[in-house]
C-alpha cells in the first residue's frame, strides 16, 4: 500500500485546482455564510484576547499609580 502511494506522489498545481474546484461546487452556497461566521468568530478572539492583555497590564501596575474613584 505504502509502494503505492508513493508512485502517485504529491498532488501538483492541476490536481489541487481541480480539488478546489470541486470543493467550491460542492458548498459554494454556504461558503459566504461560513466565512462570515469565521469572520466574526476572529473578531471575537481579538477582542477576547485585548481584554485579557488590559487586565494583565492593570493587575501589574502598583496599586498607588490606579486612580480612586471619587464619591
Amino acid at each position: 500500500m505504502a509502494s503505492l502511494l508513493g508512485f502517485f506522489g504529491m498532488p501538483g498545481h492541476v490536481e489541487m485546482l481541480i480539488v478546489l474546484v470541486v470543493i467550491l461546487l460542492l458548498f459554494g452556497n454556504r461558503l459566504p455564510s461560513v466565512m462570515r461566521s469565521l469572520g466574526r468568530g476572529v473578531v471575537e478572539f481579538k477582542k477576547g484576547v485585548h481584554g485579557i492583555e488590559e487586565e494583565l497590564e492593570d493587575a501589574g501596575k502598583p496599586t498607588s499609580d490606579k486612580k480612586e474613584a471619587q464619591p
